[in-house]
């Protein structure tokens, strides 16, 4: 090997956080000047010309929901009810295409990326700061440019009419998940933004149920956030994401926008479409699952013929001496996925989404962070007359390209993004020194069992050989699946006490070491 830079010292938050970026491919130098110089000159304002092939929706009672301290604001909603009794609900999205012209050193950076990459203290954006804060996050009470999907609905929420058009808005209101929630649940307030916000919510809930009806899958996955120190920026406790209703409501409406939009796509150009989909897992891979349902309790049968049966069968595994059991094998369901992808429509025949149980889907919600958006912007905008076509958006070998790389930025993305978790939770449990925390076994293996710790969302291997020691006396029955440590016998799912520790004797990878404090071994 040859020398090519120092990055710092090992264990220093910024050095670690530059290796994690350089070991998972992550582009993140600063935009060059000529990427920047594509960016509109500031001041910005709406022309004119940009009203051209666009509708003025800035009238509408327009809201936006996220999570705190979020500026990259993708999406925007509104509800209003219709004279003749049926409702009108718009999603309205960032028109970052409108910013970022097809070929340029800006769209090249950008398909570059791929995407955005959250790190626990860090953003990299994919597009540079002044759009992807600024100019296209859809912040209350400025005009901004939007591409709009607007349906009619009645009040079952069934669809008789979409429409999508370019647009510009006006948000009156920027809201956490948190101010939606307490608006939707206050008895005294009854202004606009409320009510549209209680309407959203009763629709959504239709339209969660019809999915899941249909066979949708709801996975939880333990995610974890760090609360920072304001001064040093170490990470002093950490909460597990807890989810609002209005997070789903704003979640219902972006999945139903991308159907709508991926059916508009494909159905205007059936060989240049950019999907997303979501292949069923072969049935070999929910054996663990299905093993460990059967061993914690004879009665619990795991059904994995269609995602729906695995979806029914998941809500009805309740076991009254483990209220957690549930949460955990929804976990180890969530291990048993296939990865979903982008592809193009004319590369490809399979198109079904499993995890959401739709025949057709695509990313539309969210281009200031993912690419894929963008080219699908640029699809719809081409579809209804409202942006001009180029030769590479209807060449599907070149899709088909883009759709490999940007699967392949998302997994480092994703990849990066748990590096980064588990990084600052040994920064946490340097600080923290030893302690004990209760646990439920994951998977057995021949000589260790994988734990995970509920109120950290940690995950960790505790191994039973070490070297030095004498080794225990192990029996690994890969049936039940079960191990046995000098006569102890450990079973998935089984509610354990681990000591958790920071071992730091190797600088370069320092790693956090579980052992087994009850039942005792």
């Amino acid at each position: 090997g040859h020398f090519v830079k120092n990055l710092g010292s090992a264990g220093d938050k910024e050095t670690e956080t530059e290796v994690l970026l350089l070991e998972h491919d992550v582009p993140h130098q600063p935009f060059s000047q000529s990427v920047l110089s594509f960016l509109p000159k500031m001041p910005w304002t709406i022309t004119e010309q940009d009203m051209k092939c666009r509708e003025d929706l800035r009238h509408l009672c327009v809201c936006s929901v996220d999570p705190p301290g979020c500026t990259d604001i993708d999406d925007a909603l509104h509800y209003r009810e219709l004279e003749d009794g049926n409702v009108e609900v718009g999603v309205h999205i960032a028109d970052v295409s409108h910013f970022i012209r097809p070929g340029n050193a800006l769209d090249e950076e950008s398909v570059k990326r791929g995407t955005t990459v959250y790190l626990c203290e860090k953003r990299i954006d994919m597009v540079p700061e002044l759009l992807s804060s600024n100019l296209c996050s859809l912040r209350s009470n400025v005009d901004r440019l939007a591409f709009s999907c607007i349906w009619e609905m009645n009040h079952k929420a069934e669809i008789l009419k979409t429409r999508f058009t370019k647009s510009v808005i006006n948000s009156k209101a920027s809201l956490t998940y948190a101010e939606a929630q307490m608006r939707i649940d206050s008895a005294s307030m009854k202004d606009d933004i409320t009510n549209s916000l209680r309407g959203l919510n009763k629709l959504a809930k239709i339209l969660k149920k019809k999915r899941i009806d249909n066979g949708a899958l709801t996975l939880s996955s333990p995610e974890v956030r760090f609360h920072m120190d304001s001064e040093t920026h170490d990470p002093i406790d950490l909460q597990t994401k807890e989810l609002k209703e209005t997070n789903s409501m704003v979640e219902e409406f972006m999945l139903l926008a991308n159907v709508s939009v991926a059916q508009k796509i494909y159905d205007e150009f059936p060989e240049f479409a950019l999907l997303r989909k979501h292949p069923a897992p072969p049935p070999s891979n929910y054996d663990i699952l299905v093993k460990a349902a059967k061993s914690k309790a004879s009665n619990l049968e795991i059904k994995t013929d269609s995602a729906k049966a695995l979806a029914e069968s998941l809500d009805k595994a309740e076991s009254p001496v483990s209220p957690y059991l549930n949460t955990l094998l929804r976990i180890l369901a969530t291990r048993c996925m296939m990865q979903a992808v982008y592809f193009c429509s004319g590369m490809d025949n399979d198109f079904h989404h499993y995890g959401l149980a739709s025949p057709i889907y695509t990313h539309f919600t969210s281009p200031i962070r993912r690419y894929a958006d963008i080219i699908v912007h640029r699809l719809l905008a081409a579809a209804i007359g409202a942006d001009s076509t180029y030769p590479e958006l209807t060449d599907k070998h070149k899709l088909a390209d883009i759709c490999k790389n940007l699967n392949y930025r998302h997994k480092m993305a994703q990849y990066a993004q748990r590096a980064s978790v588990a990084f600052h939770t040994q920064l946490f449990f340097k600080s923290k020194g030893v302690v004990n925390e209760e646990a439920y076994i994951l998977f057995v293996r021949k000589n260790a069992v994988v734990v995970l710790i509920p109120k950290y969302g940690l995950e960790g291997t505790v191994f039973f050989e070490e070297k030095d020691k004498p080794t225990p006396r192990l029996e690994y029955d890969h049936e039940v699946p079960s191990l046995t440590v000098e006569g102890t016998t450990l079973h998935v799912f089984d509610k354990v006490k681990v000591n958790v520790t920071l071992d730091a004797s190797n600088i370069q990878h320092q790693k956090i070491r579980m052992v087994l404090v009850e039942p005792k071994v």
